[in-house]
């Protein structure tokens, strides 16, 4: 799997201090994307569905996602998204 989504754990966002990562936002949109590198990201709003040549996935807020590197997808941004992010 090249995407992996989860609910964070109790004091995971402190822990990896998720909260003071960069923060990217976009509104409802459809665009081609490659991963460089990996990404982990914190939806603090939105919905996204992405889809490779092997999966189709869904996150929302509250979830944190995991896209590996070489990755490449469709974004599919349903509701508007404002994410922290982090990039390696």
């Amino acid at each position: 799997m090249n995407i992996s989504i989860h609910k964070p754990k109790p004091g995971e966002l402190e822990e990896k201090g998720i909260l003071n990562w960069p923060l990217w936002t976009c509104e409802p949109s459809e665009f081609d994307w490659h991963y460089h590198e990996k990404e982990t990201c914190y939806l603090l709003e939105g919905k996204v569905t992405v889809k490779t040549d092997t999966e189709t996935v869904s996150f929302a807020t509250g979830d944190i996602v995991s896209f590996q590197k070489g990755l490449s997808c469709v974004w599919k941004v349903e509701k508007a998204v404002n994410k922290h992010y982090k990039i390696g």
